[in-house]
């Protein structure tokens, strides 16, 4: 177990934390939630003992073993990739060390004698014997190749560095494993098998991702930080947002009866608790299900951007067409032969391993750069708005936002302050915050301006690369329904599964030898066994 008692952290006049008490206790997993800037990274440290706190402790149960997955990739920059994964369970790390040292002495006495018989107690009972095949297991499950686990770390690119630093923190069964963003640079396979991993863990788990589906699937608690507070609610990220979206309502509502208020309540409980029973993704720890409560579910305080897409005019029945389209990327053929038809009103999900597959073929359709070989057709009727992977150029200016957005308008009625301003109030810069200089935006915010962006020019085919890449998990719930709201077409990509799954009508994988193509919805996709003999035999 790991608690806290007291905890309370400020940076100068701000104030992340106040009198903070919560124990995460053995079994759970707990989803860490909180708006951009709420603390939760700097949470996790201050569980870790990274940081400290201004005031209050953090305890551990004595004895028990805290895993952190590490941010820093050139920490291991001399050291093998599979002695950093073992070096993850520092008990037998130690153990193996000092077994070493002793047997590559010269003059070996009969104190070394017995204290390497006590280490080789030790290094059984820790299952040492199978460190180097455990460690390996793990490293290919999350796709790094077996070639890499003799290298170096500085020896690998900055993607496979992640995964062995994932692969140390989940090694050996920590008894507290806190993770900071761990499907970052994971393919959907990996991000399956780690998923998996995470339902069979039977100790404590803490956990902070914008990857609603993966909170969904692993989580049985919610921490919520908001307001320099830390609230637990048993259920997943699903319920727990759902339930906030409720009680705003009611509170919005307050001439209800109290009767009616209940009986919505008790009516959303039971819906929500047999959709998660009878989801294909249920595992042993979703029976948390039957504990649900929203009775102590208060409403969410954070803010959602308002995102509505809307068409200026309707396309055409024949929106793209490619025949024998192939593009390259610094030399190297990406993808080749790419024959599509695509029609209005299809919302399709392109997805490949290498994400740089798919940004050279947006880049391609978008006349960004030339293809290799092959052609394109957009409809004489369509009109596109782009959303690209790197959109840092786009805002090398000084102009402010209101200026930013202006130069994008097409009509001179399009261009009056206050139709600009509505446009970016929509994104969350109300006030002095639309005067804000473009140059100095962060991550987030330079997509939320993207996004403004685009429903100011009204386009009729969406093309988005990424677009949730940056974004807090209001931010992605607010642009995944406004996409599955738009009458038009999207071609898009994205790493995030529960986005591909809602908003996607058909899915277009483009590996290293074909494409697979189908109209249907990404869980249904992923999980058909026979597509998913097909895509094994194209890597």
């Amino acid at each position: 177990m790991i608690s806290t008692n007291g905890v309370s952290l400020s940076y100068g006049q701000r104030s992340l934390f106040q009198d903070v008490s919560v124990k995460f206790l053995p079994g759970n997993c707990y989803g860490l939630i909180g708006a951009n800037g709420a603390g939760k990274s700097t949470f996790l440290k201050i569980l870790s003992g990274e940081i400290e706190s201004d005031f209050g402790e953090v305890f551990v149960t004595p004895g028990q073993r805290v895993a952190v997955l590490r941010q820093n990739q050139f920490e291991f920059d001399e050291v093998n990739v599979l002695k950093t994964v073992i070096m993850g369970n520092k008990f037998l790390y130690d153990v193996m060390e000092e077994k070493e040292a002793l047997y590559a002495k010269e003059n070996f006495s009969d104190e070394d004698g017995i204290r390497a018989s006590e280490l080789e107690t030790r290094f059984a009972e820790l299952n040492g014997w199978d460190a180097e095949s455990q460690a390996g297991e793990m490293l290919h499950s999350l796709g790094v190749p077996d070639s890499a686990h003799c290298l170096v770390m500085k020896d690998l690119e900055a993607g496979m560095k992640v995964r062995v630093l994932l692969a140390q923190a989940l090694f050996g069964n920590p008894d507290i494993l806190l993770l900071d963003e761990p499907t970052n640079n994971l393919d959907i396979k990996s991000i399956m098998w780690l998923e998996e991993f995470l339902c069979e863990f039977k100790n404590t788990v803490v956990v902070v991702s914008h990857d609603r589906h993966f909170l969904d699937k692993v989580c049985t608690h919610i921490a919520d930080i908001d307001f320099g507070k830390l609230t637990l609610y048993t259920g997943n990220y699903t319920f727990w947002y759902q339930a906030s979206q409720l009680m705003l309502k009611q509170h919005r509502e307050q001439n209800r009866k109290a009767e009616e208020k209940i009986k919505e309540l008790k009516a959303f409980i039971e819906r929500f608790s047999a959709n998660a029973s009878k989801s294909r993704q249920a595992t042993s720890r979703k029976k948390m299900i039957s504990k649900l409560s929203v009775e102590d579910v208060k409403p969410s305080t954070r803010k959602y951007p308002h995102v509505h897409f809307t068409e200026e005019r309707e396309a055409g029945k024949d929106l793209l067409i490619t025949t024998g389209l192939t593009g390259e990327h610094n030399g190297r053929v990406m993808f080749q032969n790419l024959n599509l038809t695509i029609s209005k009103g299809e919302k399709v999900a392109f997805v490949a391993r290498d994400s740089q597959v798919l940004t050279t073929l947006m880049q391609v359709l978008m006349g960004e750069m030339p293809a290799k070989s092959g052609e394109f057709r957009w409809g004489i009727t369509t009109s596109r708005s782009y959303f690209p992977k790197d959109n840092a150029s786009w805002f090398d200016t000084e102009f402010h936002l209101i200026d930013w957005l202006r130069q994008y308008a097409t009509k001179d009625s399009e261009r009056d302050e206050e139709y600009i301003r509505g446009f970016l109030g929509r994104m969350l810069f109300s006030g002095e915050e639309a005067m804000k200089k473009a140059r100095v935006l962060s991550g987030g915010e330079k997509v939320r301006c993207m996004l403004a962006r685009m429903m100011l020019m009204r386009g009729n085919v969406l093309v988005m690369d990424e677009p949730t890449n940056h974004l807090d998990l209001e931010s992605i719930t607010a642009l995944n329904n406004g996409l599955i709201n738009f009458k038009g077409t999207i071609l898009f990509t994205s790493q995030d599964r529960e986005f591909v799954n809602t908003v996607a009508t058909r899915i277009v994988e483009i590996t290293p030898k074909g494409t697979l193509d189908k109209v249907m919805s990404y869980d249904e996709y992923l999980e058909d066994p026979a597509i998913s003999a097909q895509r094994e035999a194209l890597y």
